[in-house]
């Protein structure tokens, strides 16, 4: 045992033994060692030893550390020391004492051992398994050793573990239960191993993320304080980063868990924010990452849009904003705040509303963009603030119509402020333009050309600007300015810049060209500067010269006579050379920093002296550059070819655009129709819930009938008991005095409408006897019906209405008659010449029209009292149809009773007979000798016996 004395720091005599010559003997006792203690003790001095010798504990002790793990898992202790011997031998963690000045070399040779350690272990697939099962392991001791082991071999070798745990059964969602471990320490490094685990790996990051992740990772973030938290929310923001990067699955997860709204409290600032930890601006700057990795401009178009959306709703948007225009926060976080809004603006027209609306803290308010384009053209300002706002502007104006519209109407004429008390984009932009400040020109230039970009209107719209440049002198067009400064020899960005503003101006837009070649100086300062030979530097210039060349000719609508587009190319060949200027043109797209600007979006430049090139402009480079070489080498006839393909196509644009109106047309009368049709499905279901309804309803009142039906028909049973036979005869009893009862009043019912008929019929026969002949027939004929019972007070009184009119007009006619007679023996005695004779036979006819019509009234009436005592005729019959049934019925119940009866009294004969034999067969058994007890007996014993009983118990 003296060599672990020596290790364990205890007196030794006689010379030392080397560490490796330790390490052997104490790799002999763990693998010969019976007794637990023994070999719990050699793996301790092996851990003690594992940092200072490490090789040798690496090439010596590795294969019984596993062996030990594999055999002793239920002793925790030792578990855990070759956990940590295992940890130290292949983490490259350096201790600060061991490091000396030759650090970067000693750096190289720990990778390269830890790297060459790792792959001993995993290179039996076993051993991770064996580790994924030890980390499964409550114990505090076996748990965190396991977890740090693992987080290692992740670093030395990622790719070959991560394919090991992928393909273990249940290994990631082993791996996951360490976040919800209650001990902090354990939980963290979980957060650790879950960062080396899920990097580069989608199909790990799924997993993860699937494994409800999202949730538990939020909530800590949430426990630890949000931005405010420690090192803890660091890791686990740098975890949501590597789930949700260029992984479109996790990303769609993320924003339909409604993750993105339990990010909105991150990003509540107060009103004093001097002061921030470094940690806290190191949270607050992942969380901005977090949010641009949803809303990356590399994402798929439609991701990135439904993300964006939830931003807004959920008001995530407004508090980026409100950190935007807050004071006091760091330059670094406002700048990535900035970066952040950018693309979450971008190309989404809501959201490029709301920032437009935005308005920042000042007295007078001003709008959010005026006071970044301020920063913007601001040289003071940091570089890479005024690189996030030329950004923020390009992303606010990238599809965006409407914006871009208001940022051109600030420079028009119409609209300008002429109090000068508010600053518009315009003036800023203008101002920065033609500043002192290369790095501001180039920005305000940029800025322009998005602006304008495929947007032919605006460009149309801003050949009206005019700018005054001196006092004394007339204003000049901005085109104009723009091609004066070029042609002074400005800074390299400068002419850049403004050439890159020009190409974008002029390109798709036959007026701007013909403007621009309108000025004498143009096209000689563009061929001067092409055809020269000149540095690297203005190589760039030289091929963007021959880009704005190519765009004259290009889009020339020859309507300058000494300008067409063969003139032009005739003097490219005179001057230049068609393959010289073919090369030049080149020039742009070989550029380094050409590439890099067509990278993404936004401008990622180290200094201000990279930035040459838009992201948006090199793709209009890509579009134009074989268009123009094309252009250049075309013939006259080519080019007449060419405009009458263009005419054509022009002319086949507006078929087309007829037929996409008559389309749009036709689309709204279809929804017109789908409407109506949806309205009159809707009322159909109604009207069929209605039906259903109904039918429910007759199905229950029939069902409701058939068991009336089913009472009043139903077998009187035969074989029950006398009882249940007493008790069915009182409830048909009842029945029966029931429709006795309802004939009665049936009965009465009858009587009455007879009654009512009778005094009808009286009626009517006065009516008869009256002095209208011809109405009696009708009324002989027709007085069959009557009305009903409801009705019969009403026709009384129409009757005795209609018999005083009868008798009124009776009257009147026996008057008229003796008048008519009178008149008739004045005709006959009277001179036919008189002129009064006429005058009475008209006065007559007139009476007896008068007559003719009163009776056709009558006889109306006659006929409709007839139709209603014709009604009430029927309702009597169906009344008496009703009752017979009811007395049918009711001569059947009887019947049954008599049946019921007859039955009893037959029971009961039979009961008197066994009775009688009975007592016959007591007799006969008495004569024979046998005792036989009566029932009067057996009753009175019974009852003896119950007595004594009861005297026993309470004697006991």
């Amino acid at each position: 045992m003296s060599f672990l004395w020596g290790v364990m720091g205890g007196p030794s005599a006689g010379p030392q033994p080397s560490g490796a010559e330790t390490i052997q003997k104490l790799c002999d006792r763990v693998a010969s060692s019976t007794l637990l203690d023994d070999r719990r003790d050699a793996v301790r001095a092996l851990k003690s030893l594992s940092k200072k010798y490490r090789l040798e504990v690496g090439t010596q002790a590795m294969e019984h550390l596993i062996h030990v793990l594999q055999t002793d898992r239920s002793d925790s202790e030792i578990i855990g020391y070759a956990l940590d011997t295992l940890y130290n031998v292949i983490s490259n963690d350096l201790e600060e004492e061991e490091q000396d000045d030759s650090e970067e070399e000693n750096l190289t040779k720990v990778d390269d051992l830890g790297s060459q350690f790792t792959e001993i272990f995993i290179k039996q697939h076993e051993n991770v398994t064996l580790l994924l099962t030890l980390v499964e392991e409550f114990d505090f001791h076996v748990r965190w050793p396991g977890v740090k082991l693992l987080t290692s071999l992740l670093k030395q070798q990622g790719p070959q573990v991560q394919q090991i745990i992928l393909v273990s059964p249940m290994g990631v969602s082993r791996l996951m239960d360490l976040l919800a471990d209650s001990r902090e320490v354990i939980r963290n490094d979980g957060v650790l191993l879950l960062q080396q685990l899920t990097k580069s790996n989608a199909a790990i990051q799924k997993i993860v993320a699937f494994e409800n992740a999202f949730e538990r990772l939020l909530d800590i973030v949430t426990e630890e304080g949000n931005s405010d938290g420690g090192i803890v929310v660091e890791d686990c923001l740098l975890l949501l980063q590597n789930l949700l990067k260029n992984n479109n699955s996790n990303q769609n997860f993320f924003k339909e868990g409604s993750y993105i709204q339990r990010m909105k409290p991150w990003f509540e600032v107060g009103d004093d924010n001097c002061g921030w930890s470094a940690q806290k601006v190191t949270n607050l700057h992942l969380m901005l990452q977090l949010v641009r990795v949803l809303v990356s401009p590399t994402n798929p178009p439609g991701a990135t849009s439904s993300c964006q959306k939830a931003v807004f709703h959920c008001g995530l948007l407004q508090q980026l904003c409100t950190i935007l225009m807050a004071t006091g926060v760091p330059a670094d976080i406002l700048t990535e705040t900035i970066n952040t809004v950018s693309e979450v603006i971008r190309g989404c027209q809501m959201n490029q509303d709301y920032f437009a609306s935005v308005n920042a803290p000042s007295n007078p308010p001003r709008p959010a963009i005026v006071v970044l384009l301020m920063s913007m053209v601001n040289e003071r300002q940091p570089f890479v603030l005024r690189c996030a706002v030329l950004y923020c502007f390009q992303c606010f104006l990238y599809k965006n119509q409407k914006g871009q519209g208001e940022i051109v109407s600030t420079l028009l004429p119409s609209t300008i402020d002429a109090t000068g008390n508010s600053v518009s984009a315009g003036q800023l932009l203008c101002g920065g333009l033609f500043s002192t400040d290369s790095l501001s020109n180039w920005c305000a230039a940029v800025a322009l050309a998005h602006a304008l970009q495929e947007n032919a209107t605006l460009k149309e719209q801003l050949l009206r600007v005019q700018l005054a440049t001196s006092i004394g002198n007339p204003p000049v067009s901005l085109l104009q300015q723009c091609t004066n400064i070029l042609s002074q020899g400005s800074k390299v960005q400068t002419r850049v810049g403004l050439l890159m503003l020009l190409c974008t101006w002029l390109s798709n837009c036959s007026i701007a060209v013909t403007h621009f070649l309108h000025n004498p100086a143009n096209i000689p300062f563009l061929t001067g500067q092409i055809a020269e030979n000149l540095g690297e530097e203005e190589q760039l210039v030289q091929g963007l010269c021959a880009l704005l060349l190519g765009i004259s000719i290009y889009y020339n609508d020859n309507s300058l006579e000494n300008y067409r587009k063969e003139k032009l190319k005739q003097l490219i060949e005179k001057r230049i050379g068609r393959e010289n200027f073919i090369e030049k043109l080149g020039f742009i797209s070989k550029h380094e920093l050409y590439s890099r600007a067509a990278q993404k979006p936004q401008p990622g430049f180290s200094s201000p002296e990279h930035m040459m090139f838009d992201h948006e402009f090199t793709k209009l480079v890509k579009e134009l550059e074989g268009v123009i070489s094309k252009a250049i080498y075309k013939s006259s006839e080519e080019d007449k070819k060419e405009e009458e393909v263009k005419k054509t196509l022009e002319q086949h644009d507006n078929i087309v655009t007829q037929y996409k109106k008559v389309i749009r047309e036709q689309d709204q009368e279809l929804e017109e129709l789908k409407q109506r049709i949806t309205t009159l499905m809707s009322q159909n279901e109604q009207l069929q819930a209605t039906v259903t309804q109904q039918v429910s309803q007759i199905q229950q009142h029939k069902d409701q009938y058939n068991l009336l039906k089913v009472q009043l028909g139903k077998d009187t049973q035969h074989h029950n008991s006398h009882g249940d036979m007493f008790q069915m005869n009182g409830i048909q009893t009842e029945e029966v005095s029931k429709l006795k009862e309802e004939l009665e009043e049936w009965k009465n019912k009858h009587e009455l409408l007879q009654g009512q008929i009778r005094e009808k019929d009286f009626l009517i026969e006065k009516l008869k006897s009256s002095q209208l002949e011809i109405g009696t027939t009708e009324l002989s004929s027709q007085s069959s019906r009557s009305g009903g019972l409801d009705h019969s007070n009403e026709l009384q009184k129409e009757l005795e209405m209609l018999r005083s009119q009868l008798q009124l007009q009776s009257a009147e006619i026996s008057q008229l008659l003796i008048e008519n007679q009178k008149l008739q023996v004045m005709n006959t005695t009277a001179d036919p010449v008189l002129g009064d004779s006429g005058a009475i036979v008209a006065k007559s006819s007139e009476l007896e029209g008068q007559l003719e019509q009163q009776i056709k009234e009558l006889k109306s009436e006659v006929k409709a009292l007839s139709e209603e005592k014709e009604s009430l005729k029927q309702h009597l019959d169906s009344s008496s149809s009703t009752v017979a049934i009811l007395q049918d019925e009711k001569i059947k119940l009887q019947q049954e009773v008599a049946e019921s009866k007859k039955e009893q009294d037959d029971l009961l004969v039979l009961l008197a007979d066994q009775d009688q034999k009975l007592s016959a067969l007591k007799i006969k058994l008495k004569d024979l000798g046998v005792p036989v007890e009566d029932e009067d007996d057996i009753e009175s014993g019974d009852q003896g016996d119950e007595d004594e009983d009861v005297e026993e118990e309470e004697q006991d």
